[in-house]
Parts: structure tokens; sequence; C-alpha cells
């Protein structure tokens, strides 16, 4: 940007939260939504490829023009010719951008308007942008590099040059291939190596290396940020290829490829009959909705492949109340417990922009057959999760043929409808129940509980005709459904998701 606008932050800027939405809102071309709860309004004129957007710290490329609301154009990339770059979510421009562009794709142009209090605000910058003035920007978000802090201190950053292939990470036991060159501030190469083996128990050159290379995947080519305490600290190394004391190095990595290594035991004696182990059990569970506890649903989530973790879990999200027989032991009400988990393998539900139309219409079906069933048990959080979801599947239908459109929408109203009443049940429900906890002999929510069962109930019968007719009439869904929810019976652990 030019001398006389460039877009800085204003007084106070860098150090305000900014207050953003969880997801970014769902739109459709020539559609307007507000992002948050501050005024800024984000138009969709283009939409982009991909589902990623950037995020805090990444590197963004766009080119914009900005105008006051009567239509005066104060700056504009596009005239100069150079795309404006700047880093995401640090304060280096106004509040409305570091909003807005975290909700958008490659390749999306969108028109932000920009409330005074995420602009300017009352000073303004003259001689451009007069006091509380609300501003406008036609922004094309042209692509973005990531940037990562690696463990989360500032100490070590990653930006990606080159993307790697699938996405496994080398494990704490495998040895590693790599091409790297390390070079300090002023240029001065340190290092080099051209198919470096290691493993990170032993590490290599500097802590950097070992830390960076597990979170990249195969072929990933990445220039680190390494600051002293991951280089070599307030010493230096003084050796050949000096390296002064205090110094940020830069360093160039290359993950050419791994080999696993699994861990073999120790010595060669055995248990014999009577002796006392200490093992690990791994099991399978058959295709149910009530797996596992809540608590093991949200640790396992977080894990990846080959993943030890010891987990803690609080008995609302363990077994609760009530007292509960395993097949080990009974577990005591209000336990707190504690497993020791290692995530061997996973099949993942395939993401919606990963299908075709039809595949979406499918999945939405499957997911409301699973939700149908969760309901009918009861379980009313679970079933709103289930709807939720397949809502999401064919919420956005712009590549869809009007035949695709059709079923998606009947489809979709039936969705919406079972979501509602679902989070109607359950917000019933918990209310009663904890009131029938705390007052069990009070016979007027009794009274309300069992007319709510009742309500639900009678709702059952009258949508299943009422859905079944409407479906009939719109074609093709049902089948979808129906072969949908003859493929749930093959996976083998499911979790709980809203994603």
């Amino acid at each position: 940007m030019d001398e006389d606008f460039d877009i800085p932050a204003a007084d106070g800027m860098i150090n305000d939260d900014l207050d953003l939405p969880d997801e970014p809102p769902i739109m459709k071309v020539g559609e307007e939504k507000e992002i948050g709860n501050q005024g800024l309004k984000k138009k969709l004129v283009k939409e982009g490829e991909g589902w990623e957007n950037p995020e805090s710290g990444d590197e963004v490329e766009v080119h914009y023009t900005g105008t006051l609301l009567d239509g005066t154009q104060f700056d504009s990339s596009r005239e100069r010719g150079t795309p404006f770059k700047f880093t995401l979510g640090q304060g280096q421009v106004i509040k409305g951008w570091d909003k807005g562009i975290k909700t958008m794709k490659k390749g999306d142009n969108a028109i932000f308007t920009i409330p005074p209090q995420l602009a300017y605000g009352e000073s303004g910058s003259p001689p451009t942008i007069p006091p509380n003035a609300t501003l406008r920007f036609d922004v094309e978000l042209l692509s973005w590099t990531s940037v990562k802090d690696i463990c989360k201190d500032g100490g070590l950053f990653k930006k990606i040059l080159t993307e790697g292939e699938k996405w496994e990470n080398p494990k704490d036991l495998d040895e590693v291939l790599v091409n790297y060159e390390a070079k300090l501030e002023d240029g001065t190469v340190v290092a080099k190596a051209d198919s470096k083996k290691f493993t990170f128990k032993d590490g290599h050159f500097c802590p950097a290396l070992a830390k960076a290379v597990k979170t990249m995947k195969k072929g990933e080519k990445v220039l680190l940020i390494v600051k002293p305490q991951y280089g070599f600290g307030e010493k230096g190394k003084p050796a050949a290829g000096a390296v002064p004391p205090n110094a940020t190095l830069q360093i160039t990595l290359e993950l050419i490829s791994w080999k696993t290594v699994t861990e073999e035991g120790e010595g060669y004696e055995r248990p014999n009959e009577g002796a006392v182990v200490k093992v690990k059990l791994i099991g399978k569970l058959q295709d149910d909705e009530e797996q596992v506890i809540d608590g093991l649903d949200k640790a396992v989530m977080t894990m990846k492949k080959g993943e030890v973790a010891l987990v803690t879990i609080a008995p609302e999200y363990a077994f609760g109340s009530s007292e509960s027989k395993q097949e080990l032991a009974v577990v005591p009400p209000n336990s707190t417990v504690y497993y020791e988990v290692e995530m061997v393998s996973f099949i993942k539900d395939k993401e919606s922009w990963d299908m075709n139309t039809p595949e979406k219409i499918e999945a939405a079906g499957k997911k409301k057959e699973e939700g149908n069933v969760l309901f009918k048990a009861g379980k009313y959080v679970k079933a709103s999760k289930r709807y939720e979801k397949a809502v999401k599947y064919i919420d956005y239908d712009t590549s869809f043929s009007e035949e695709e459109k059709k079923q998606a929408k009947a489809l979709k109203l039936d969705l919406v409808v079972k979501l509602t009443v679902a989070c109607h049940a359950y917000e019933g429900f918990g209310v009663q129940e904890k009131a029938l906890e705390l007052d069990p002999d009070n016979r007027e929510i009794k009274m309300e509980y069992k007319v709510l069962k009742e309500k639900i109930k009678e709702y059952n019968k009258k949508e299943a005709k009422f859905y079944g007719n409407m479906f009939a009439k719109m074609n093709k869904v049902e089948p979808a459904n129906k072969s949908a929810a003859k493929e749930a019976t093959a996976v083998t652990v499911s979790i709980d998701s809203k994603a």
C-alpha cells in the first residue's frame, strides 16, 4: 500500500481481543451476512476454492479497493498492480480486516462494510478517511502461507514452502531422512546436509530440527525461524561453522521420508504361569451409539495415530452419579476415572468437500437415520448432533442440479424440524429431570414430564406419516437414506462431534 494509506492498526488495536465467531459463515454468492456482533458485514461476490481459511499468524496476499460509503475511492492495490501482503491477526491492519479475511477461502472475492470501531474510529485517518467513517473494501484473497508457532511460546515458527503428502507425521522412534540448510539472519550459512538420517531421541544439529520434523508430512518443505532457546542458546556454537551467542537461525528443512521403528522388548525372559503382569488392553467395539463414555469421545478426537495418552475423566463425562458395572470392575458413583489410551487406528468420516452431490445427499440421509435411532432411544443431544451434521452436508447447494436441489430441500426441511424437536426435547427433559432429582415428590413436575414424553411420542407417529408422504412426492431421497443406513453398520467406532 502507498505511504498515505497503509491500513495500519489504530491505537490500542494490537492487544484487543478480536471477538471472532467460532466458524466462518456459510454464504452463497450475492448474500450478505454480519460477522460477529460489532457491525462488520460481508457480501460474497465470487466463491473461491477448497474449504480452508487462513488463521492468525498466516501471511496473506490480497488485492483490494477501498471506498467510503458515498463511493469515494481512497486506495486500491489493483490500480498499483501490486498485491498487498501482511500477517493476519497481528494488528498490522485495521480490526475489520483481521476479522473479515479469516472468513475467506482462497480465491474468494467479498465486499466488507466496516464500521468505525473496527476501522479508524473517531480520529479517522486524515486526509483520506474522515472521523467516524464506515468503510467499504472490495477484497480478493489471492493466497496465503501458513505460519505456525510450533511450541506455542514464540520460539520456533514454521512456514510451509511446499505442501507434503497425505496426513501422517513421523513418531518418536522413527528414523527420518531430511535435507536442511541453516543460516544466520545476515545470510551466513552455518550448516548444510543432504539426505541426513537421524532419530528424534538422538536429535541432530539443534533441538528445532526434531521438534519441527514431528509436525511435518512426507515431502513437506518448510522455513523455520529458530529463536536461541531452540537453537544454541546463550553460548552459541563456537566451533567451525560458528553460531554467535543468542543467535536466531533460519533453517530450510525438507522431510524426504522416514522409516517406522517399533520398540522391541528387553532381555530374554517371558512370564510364566502365576506371574503378576501389567499389560495394555486394546479392544474393538461393535457399532453402537453408546460405545464409550463422553470423556473418551472427546479425548480420542484430539489424538493422532500411534499417540499414547493418559486421560483423566471427571464423573460428569464418565459414569455420572450412578454405579456402573463394567467388565473388569464396578465403578462407584461420582468416580473420576483414568484411561491409558493408544490410538491404534481409525477410519475418518468422509467430509463433505470430498464428496460429489449424490454422496452428500446420501451422507445426509445416513446421519438423519443415525439421529432417528438416537432420538428414539432418548439420546437427544447426540441425535441433534447427527441432524446438525446432516444439514451441513447439503446446506451449500450451488453445484446441485435442479432435481438434486429439490431432494436436498425436502431433506433439509425434515432435518431442521427434527433438530428443533430434539433440542426442545433435550432442554425439557434436562430441566425436568434435574428438578425431579431435587424434589422427587413434586407432583407438578412429574405431570409436566409426563406431558412432554407424550408430545414426543405423538410427534414420532405423525412425522413418520407426514414426511413419508412428502418424500414419496419428492422421490429418490428415501432410497438414498436406506442405502446409507446399511453402510452405517461397517463403522467400528464412531465419534460424536458437531464438526
